[in-house]
């Protein structure tokens, strides 16, 4: 057999080995989220209970002050005294994830946003992907270039194997990871986030992440979405701002001792009177894709802001986690929020459309992503081909906004410089 037959069918069997193999690991990953909700809450969420609204107030309190004490101590202990975890896009370039503390460092994110803290659960399957793709691509001798499209593969396939999004993880993969649209990247990316989808659904049960009902397009949301695109890019810019930023701050020593918990009491007690804060952005969400008049503005506008503060202080305290799902629930809320007013001014589609925009929209400008971004947003809403168009026109929107303000940082750097 041919040089170049063998190495695109060794290529395959790892990418077959690693897909199925993300796929349990994304399905142990849910089983054990669903296990920290139900000891926390009672409960785990789904689009009728979602996250902890549902939970009595005690437990709300109780809960996210709990784990995050015990995540700061483990934490703590991982940074200071053991070898440290690189990020997803340094795996990738060739850093090694090490095997017991990516896998306690992923545990520590589940956990804590299982009970309650406000970040994305999707940062841990995505290093214990990458994890994975690690080892098999030592296992199988693959050269430089095919352990980079292996791992990076592996990485969005663990998004695409929690949310059942395998579109998007394959695009997360291509867009973010590799930041490459070649055959051979869109082939592995596509094939390791199918498989492991398909095997995770086994969990998951194949249902869509957020319940959305009677969503429609029409003229009016087109022109929504092309009045409003640049303003939830704009949002979405300076939400990766300030989230970059408080990456950057986060504590590595003994700080993070005293400002987790700390930052974990504050939000226990705004999920007090709005519960829609805590957790992954589900609750919030699914608020935002539930509301239909006036009475679900203040909820909404609160919920915004309050999400987006609470989201930076727990990252900023020492908090590992994502802010994927944040993203997505703070453009739904927003997009809900000026829906309400528009859809009365300009009647046709109802409020939950409008939040699918604002959630698409904000999310590909602060992921600077906005394939990924659509893609997400369909498969995590279950929404209608027909949304394409003024999905469209938003990202369009958002993204353009977004090289308009990057350019600027860059011009006002430049100045600095000189």
């Amino acid at each position: 057999m041919p040089a170049p037959a063998r190495r695109i069918l060794r290529l395959a069997l790892v990418i077959l080995i690693v897909g199925l193999l993300v796929g349990v690991m994304a399905g142990l990953v849910t089983l054990f989220f669903r296990g920290v909700e139900t000891l926390a809450f009672g409960f785990w969420e789904d689009p009728s209970r979602p996250g902890a609204v549902a939970a009595p107030v005690w437990r709300r309190f109780v809960s996210v002050i709990v784990a995050c004490c015990i995540a700061a101590v483990v934490w703590w202990l991982l940074r200071t005294r053991a070898r440290a975890v690189p990020s997803v896009q340094k795996a990738v370039g060739g850093a090694e994830m090490p095997w017991w503390q990516t896998i306690v460092h992923a545990a520590l994110q589940v956990f804590i946003v299982g009970a309650g803290a406000p970040v994305g659960r999707e940062v841990a399957p995505r290093e214990l992907g990458a994890l994975i793709g690690q080892t098999f691509g030592r296992l199988f001798g693959l050269d430089a270039r095919e352990r980079t499209l292996v791992v990076a593969a592996a990485a969005g396939a663990g998004l695409a194997g929690v949310y059942d999004v395998p579109l998007a993880g394959a695009l997360f993969t291509v867009e973010i990871l590799l930041a490459e649209l070649s055959l051979e990247a869109i082939g592995v990316a596509l094939g390791a986030s199918a498989l492991a989808a398909a095997v995770a659904r086994v969990v998951e049960g194949g249902h869509a992440f957020y319940a959305v009902h009677g969503a429609e397009t029409s003229w009016s949301l087109a022109v929504f979405a092309l009045i409003f695109g640049p303003l939830f890019g704009f949002l979405g810019y300076w939400f990766a701002h300030w989230t970059a930023w408080a990456e950057r701050r986060k504590p590595a020593g003994l700080p993070v001792l005293w400002l987790l918990p700390a930052a974990s009491v504050i939000v226990a007690v705004v999920g007090i009177w709005l519960p829609q804060v805590m957790g992954n952005g589900r609750a919030l969400g699914q608020y935002a894709f539930d509301s239909t008049g006036w009475a679900a503005v203040g909820v909404l506008v609160i919920g915004f802001a309050a999400k987006s503060v609470l989201t930076l202080l727990t990252i900023r305290s020492g908090a590992a986690g994502g802010v994927l799902q944040p993203a997505i629930a703070l453009g739904a809320a927003g997009g809900a929020a000026i829906g309400v007013a528009w859809a009365l001014m300009w009647p046709g589609s109802p409020v939950a459309a409008f939040a699918i925009v604002g959630g698409a929209a904000l999310l590909a400008s602060s992921q600077k992503a906005p394939l990924m971004a659509l893609a997400i947003v369909f498969e995590l809403t279950d929404a209608s081909p027909e949304f394409l168009a003024p999905l469209g026109v938003a990202v369009a929107g958002s993204v353009l906004m977004r090289r308009v303000l990057e350019h600027r940082e860059d011009r006002n750097q430049k100045a600095l410089d000189l």
